[in-house]
């Protein structure tokens, strides 16, 4: 049943604060003066990274100043950024001086690495300049490109997203120099009359010191986060850009070989199945206009997608696994409708994976684009039928309009899923954004649910999704997020992504940051209240809860961490499963765990984030440890890993559980276009080892070559009757791609 004091609580706290935030914080653009008029010229620049060509002489460099670790003041190293432009390219050179050019970092060459161990250059573009969305290029002294779509003003970050640029650099006794040549062909924005505006954001990395210096001079309030918020750009104009619409055709071929153990159909043997796979397939991307970019695929596969992390979960809540297929990618953020967390109306997961396994594509379109302030997006895919799934038709469409100021906006949403069997899911909703300040934003979701199931008469409530929201973004003073949220019993997304079932609640953090004089070791730090409560829809009893109290930390070094004390509580109606052998018992508890994190500083060649959980455990105990290193070997070779470890013991009921998950990951960058990766992965809780081995040749964005081996083998034959194969399967693919721009 739906408990309305819940709703009018939340609804009463969120406005009388957002009412007094928006008295004492009024809404203002940071950086309102006039926009920067970027060079335009003529001249030909020789993309080899030596900066030396007459028109860097003649164009004043940035004026940058320290983001952190003390910020405000003078770069340590002498720091020079030029922006210019032709008919066809936006460029940007970067003389980076260094007094100690020995200890310039840069220890790999791998296509979209971004760790903190290299130097960098960063040049974030908010190209529609609608403050909600960036596209960072960046490179290293070594010349890798890396490409990052940001969205929701600088909070997330999709780093599977690419596009075609270049990049060349130069190394020598006084530092490192760069210079980026990024199509506008690339890039979509609206101009108005020749003239497009722009938001722009770069900065220079410096590893070995943990320092940013940045343009334009951002307030360190915004912590990591800051550099990449395109609220905070500065806004830079080009006149006259003659963008040319291009058109890319992508056709691959896939070749293989591949062995899989299938049980029988009355499960009393598992037999060998050999499969020779041959493969063809096309994507074509055509800029329809400056702002419309319109995809079409044929036969789509993603055989080069390296494989999801294993996860043990002990929690009652779904485990959410991120996108890694590039055809998802560009401009993801438009067909983002998320209730708060990982709940989403659209998770392209769905489209052509079912239980982790891919389902083949037949084909599939995507239109995207910009008008006015309205963004717009459109994806219709269509799959093949499968041993578990008839054949099926994924249909998103997605609209967000600017209201009221350039960092608010209201939008809609509608998603079908068709199956060949009539089967039939429809979602539609609405949701805003309301910036009052330059810190806070109020956030309303609302969706509703129908399939060829519901009946006529379902109450109101039951098929509808809610959420309303208050969040404020700073790390200095108070900084918080909370929702209420409500899913009603039969909202069941077919596209969708959701954690829980049929309650109501409210999720918060709130948190009270410092950030310390400059003479600190301290960047900042910060103590904060973590948790949620939901409550059963049907008879409003406490579901769950959990209440954290804690501090943080963030040192100048790059180091950073957080502790707190949580007390728990649960309500089962039923038991509640572990493992095969290992369950809690329905009823009602409560209990104590206390969590914490370390990450050392990511700049060094060595470095490790762990994390540890221990405690009350329902009525038993729990102990869990993860430590994830990762670790420079040799300028071309990188080592990381994860090692999960999980210990529950329930003495009273003589039940106790151990689980271990070990991953190892291998990366040598030979050469700039030439990469070896290896990814291997145990889980103790499944018995199994999962490997994937690929091989990449990119010696120019778009054209791609790779040999791919995976496999899945188990390590306990005689768990189960019949006994287990010793691997489900392993196959070696080799696949080519080839850009053609026509």
């Amino acid at each position: 049943m739906f408990n309305p004091d819940h709703l009018l609580g939340a609804i009463f706290k969120i406005c009388y604060l957002s009412l007094v935030f928006k008295f004492c914080f009024p809404l203002q653009n940071l950086f309102a003066q006039e926009p920067l008029i970027i060079a335009r010229t003529t001249e030909k620049i020789n993309l080899d990274g030596l900066v030396n060509e007459s028109v860097w002489q003649k164009i004043k460099p940035l004026p940058v100043v320290m983001y952190i670790p003390n910020n405000g003041q003078e770069p340590t190293e002498r720091t020079e950024i030029f922006l210019a432009y032709d008919d066809n390219y936006l460029y940007v050179a970067g003389r980076f001086y260094d007094g100690e050019p020995d200890k310039i970092q840069y220890p790999s060459k791998k296509r979209d690495e971004g760790k903190q161990t290299s130097d960098w250059l960063g040049l974030n573009l908010d190209t529609f300049n609608d403050n909600e969305n960036n596209l960072l290029f960046g490179t290293t002294p070594a010349g890798l490109r890396t490409e990052v779509a940001i969205s929701n003003d600088g909070e997330n970050y999709n780093f599977s997203w690419n596009t075609f640029w270049d990049v060349a650099t130069y190394i020598d006794e006084n530092g490192w120099y760069a210079e980026l040549q990024i199509p506008f062909s690339s890039l979509r924005f609206q101009d108005v009359n020749g003239r497009v505006v722009m938001g722009l954001i770069v900065w220079r990395y410096i590893s070995r010191k943990n320092e940013i210096d940045i343009f334009p001079a951002i307030p360190s309030k915004w912590g990591n986060n800051g550099p990449n918020k395109p609220s905070l750009a500065y806004d830079i104009v080009f006149e006259g850009i003659q963008r040319r619409n291009p058109i890319y055709l992508t056709p691959y071929i896939l070749g293989g070989l591949g062995n899989s153990n299938t049980i029988n159909e009355s499960k009393t043997f598992y037999y060998k199945k050999k499969e020779n796979k041959f493969d063809a397939g096309l994507d074509l991307k055509m800029g329809l206009t400056n702002n419309l970019t319109m995809d079409l695929t044929l036969n789509t596969d993603f055989a080069q997608v390296e494989a999801d992390d294993q996860q043990i979960n002990l929690t009652r809540f779904s485990l959410y696994f991120p996108e890694k297929r590039l055809f998802f990618q560009e401009r993801a953020s438009v067909f983002d409708f998320s209730f708060g967390g990982q709940t989403k109306i659209f998770y392209s997961r769905k489209v052509g994976l079912y239980e982790g396994k891919p389902i083949r594509i037949y084909g599939g379109a995507r239109l995207i684009g910009r008008f006015d302030d309205w963004d717009f997006g459109f994806i219709n895919m269509q799959t093949e039928k499968s041993e578990k799934l008839p054949s099926e038709n994924f249909g998103v469409l997605r609209l967000k309009k600017q209201i009221l100021n350039p960092f608010s906006y209201i939008g809609g949403i509608f998603t079908s899923r068709i199956s060949a069997n009539g089967n039939k899911n429809f979602v539609y909703g609405l949701d805003g954004k309301l910036r009052l300040s330059e810190d806070d934003e109020i956030l309303i979701n609302w969706g509703q649910c129908f399939d060829n199931t519901s009946p006529d008469n379902l109450p109101f409530f039951d098929f509808s999704r809610i959420r309303l929201g208050w969040e404020r973004r700073s790390i200095e003073g108070v900084g918080l997020l909370i929702n209420f949220v409500r899913r009603g019993n039969d909202f069941k997304p077919g596209i969708g992504f959701e954690a829980f079932n049929n309650y109501e609640g409210i999720a918060s953090r709130i948190k009270y940051g410092w950030i310390p004089q400059n003479e600190s070791s301290l960047q900042s730090h910060y103590i904060f209240y973590d948790g949620y409560q939901l409550f059963r829809n049907t008879n409003n009893e406490l579901l769950t809860m959990a209440a954290g109290f804690g501090w943080g930390f963030n040192s100048k070094s790059g180091a950073n961490g957080e502790c707190s004390a949580v007390l728990y509580r649960e309500r089962l109606n039923d038991n509640f499963s572990i493992s095969n052998n290992v369950s809690v018992p329905k009823g009602s508890y409560t209990f104590i765990g206390i969590k914490g994190k370390y990450q050392t500083p990511e700049t060094e060649f060595l470095s490790a984030l762990f994390s540890s959980e221990a405690g009350m455990y329902y009525d038993g105990l729990r102990f869990s440890i993860k430590a994830e290193p990762g670790w420079s070997v040799f300028p071309d070779i990188n080592l990381s890993g994860a090692y999960e470890f999980n210990h529950i013991n329930f003495s009273k009921r003589l039940q106790n559980v151990s689980s271990h998950i070990l991953r190892l990951k291998i990366l040598a960058t030979l050469h700039i276009a030439f990469s070896v990766s290896a990814f291997i992965q145990y889980n103790s809780m499944n018995k199994n080892f999962v490997s994937n081995f690929r091989i990449r040749y990119n010696p120019r964005e778009g054209a791609d070559v790779y040999l791919v081996y995976n496999s899945d083998s188990n390590t306990d034959l005689y768990r189960e009757i019949p006994n287990l194969p010793l691997y489900n399967y392993h196959t070696i693919l080799l696949k080519c791609s080839y850009t053609v721009d026509l």
